[in-house]
């Protein structure tokens, strides 16, 4: 494991590792530990022309694409989990606003099958399960090939090798070396395919907690560029054994994006308002908070890695 601490502040992990133009993986949890407060930290900085990548993109991709810092989308979906439409997706897929969109249309398993194929050094990778579907009409980075051993008909995906990865994890050590538990979705596959990965955590724990359990350690140290210790940063999604998802939240931003000057105020409020997480959380409220902690403790039983 690396012993160079690679600690930042959110602020300063952004400016780093994000550029005009980049691609970047996010969301890849599905549903939970989503990136949320690295995504409001990008929009802050207003760091253009981005190509999100991501399977079923959950409201993080809503917003960014509705601050203005979005180009590009390769995703199986975009929008809000608990209210079905993404406002913001929709109108720049629609209207170009607030600036044109480009989609890349996928399903869940051909993301992952494009990442996996990144991490493996490939250029394409291989499945079956679109066929009969009129994403093969949309996406030209999906082609009908045939098996040289069997002469079936399979499909290639085309390789995805992301710029920047950004996962946010329970906890890791000042190397970057993450532990990992609960639903991951892509999680893995994206920060083996990506260039760099940012980890946020939870907490930034010393390096013997992550060393006990070397079979948790699913973000390895090495391809770490910068680990941001930011507790509630992947609100309002959930992290398993933190916090859970907070359906309100999610409520109130379908009802305050809806139309586009609504959509202005929310972000305005929201994201240029707050200078940094800790503000956010402040405007969240502590009794909100205290609601969604963990209430039931379910801790997993120990291994021995003696010999």
């Amino acid at each position: 494991m690396s012993s160079k601490s690679k600690v930042m502040s959110m602020t300063e992990a952004v400016r780093r590792l994000v550029r005009p133009g980049s691609a970047l993986v996010m969301g890849t949890g599905l549903e939970a530990a989503i990136p949320f407060a690295a995504g409001h930290e990008i929009i802050r900085q207003q760091i253009r022309d981005l190509t999100l990548i991501g399977p079923i993109s959950d409201m993080l991709f809503d917003m960014m694409i509705g601050g203005g810092v979005v180009k590009r989308v390769i995703a199986a979906w975009v929008g809000n989990v608990s209210t079905g439409s993404g406002y913001n997706f929709r109108r720049a897929v629609e209207e170009g606003r607030p600036v044109p969109l480009e989609v890349e249309d996928h399903s869940n398993l051909s993301v992952a099958t494009a990442l996996e194929a990144g991490a493996m050094g490939l250029s394409f990778g291989v499945m079956r399960s679109l066929f009969g579907t009129d994403i093969l009409a949309r996406n030209p980075n999906i082609k009908p090939v045939d098996c040289p051993f069997t002469g079936q008909k399979h499909l290639a995906v085309q390789a995805l090798t992301p710029d920047l990865a950004i996962i946010h994890a329970q906890r890791a050590d000042e190397a970057g070396n993450a532990h990992l538990w609960g639903g991951m979705g892509v999680t893995q596959e994206a920060v083996k395919a990506s260039r760099q990965v940012m980890v946020v955590v939870e907490e930034v724990v010393e390096r013997e907690i992550i060393r006990s359990d070397p079979n948790r350690t699913l973000v390895p140290g090495f391809k770490v560029a910068a680990v941001v210790e930011e507790p509630w940063g992947a609100h309002p999604s959930p992290v398993q054994g933190f916090y859970g998802h907070d359906d309100d939240f999610y409520l109130e931003y379908a009802r305050a994006t809806r139309e586009a000057e609504d959509a202005s105020a929310w972000f305005a409020e929201w994201v240029f308002g707050v200078p940094h997480r800790q503000a956010y959380l402040k405007k969240i409220g502590r009794e909100r908070l205290e609601g969604l902690q963990m209430k039931h403790s379910r801790p997993a039983a120990p291994v021995d890695y003696g010999f």
